[in-house]
């Protein structure tokens, strides 16, 4: 399995892994949170390799994104005119750039997973401007076990694989983290709680210290607060043995606030210990 694929929630059917280095895209299904491999298809990716940094670098990201959208043969014709035909059958868009590549600094739209033209059966292995294309044939079949919103698309250069049941360490050291950030929270310990998060805490707008302020403000206005999280996944990060990205749906409910949301957080090893590094809506 591939070790990035920590933890699925229940609703999430499939996850799809691309090794750019090897023009590979692999189809897992999720059985009981873990990733059990279906099938494999080639793809093409960017003309000039991966590591997108900058719009019209024709470079495909590395890292953990989700598909966010479909786009069908029709609207491609509608929107693109004559260079829908590059699309091919039809388009899935994805979640670049997400919060880590933001906060890196990089930057471009557009990245998505295609066909190709239909005078074509498939593109040589660097072709794209970016995006991620498929054989219309295969395009076709991911497209039928894609969810919008919830199917990850992680993408890496060459694949770490672990046997099954490697990541179980790395799933419970996480998981209590999160628990304990979690039961901190709600048990109003606010040193405790703010302890969780690093030292180069952002949440794209404020920095550690402006959070902190806030939540010590926000804090004193509470009598009691439950906290629950639900549908938890955990993905780590290519590349890096120090990232995870944890995503969850967040029911909040306080003496003066009830509030809902999806919830996604970056959390970094700092010294042997993972902290919050990023948090905000999903």
């Amino acid at each position: 399995m591939p070790r990035y694929v920590v933890q699925l929630h229940p609703g999430q059917r499939h996850v799809l892994v691309v090794d750019t280095s090897r023009s590979t895209l692999y189809v897992f299904e999720n059985r009981g949170g873990e990733p059990h491999y279906v099938t494999d298809y080639y793809v093409s990716i960017g003309k000039n390799g991966i590591d997108k940094f900058r719009e019209g670098d024709n470079r495909t990201p590395l890292g953990v994104y989700h598909v966010t959208g479909r786009i069908s043969r029709e609207q491609l014709n509608a929107d693109y005119g004559k260079l829908a035909v590059q699309y091919g059958i039809g388009a899935l868009p994805i979640s670049y750039p997400n919060e880590w590549d933001r906060r890196e600094g990089r930057n471009g739209h557009g990245i998505w997973l295609h066909g190709v033209p239909f005078d074509t059966y498939s593109r040589p292995p660097l072709a794209s401007n970016g995006c991620i294309a498929l054989t219309n044939e295969d395009f076709t079949a991911i497209s039928r076990e894609v969810q919008i919103g919830l199917t990850p698309v992680i993408i890496a250069n060459g694949v770490d694989w672990v046997a099954s049941g490697a990541g179980a360490a790395l799933r419970e050291e996480l998981a209590q983290r999160v628990e304990s950030w979690r039961r901190d929270w709600e048990n109003r310990d606010i040193e405790q709680y703010l302890a969780h998060y690093a030292g180069r805490f952002s949440t794209g707008k404020h920095g550690l210290a402006q959070w902190s302020r806030q939540k010590r403000k926000v804090n004193t206005g509470k009598t009691w607060i439950r906290l629950e999280l639900a549908r938890v996944s955990i993905f780590a990060y290519p590349g890096r043995d120090d990232l995870a990205v944890v995503t969850f749906d967040q029911n909040y409910a306080s003496n003066n606030l009830v509030s809902q949301m999806r919830k996604r957080q970056y959390w970094i090893r700092e010294d042997g210990v993972w902290r919050i590094l990023h948090e905000g809506a999903a």
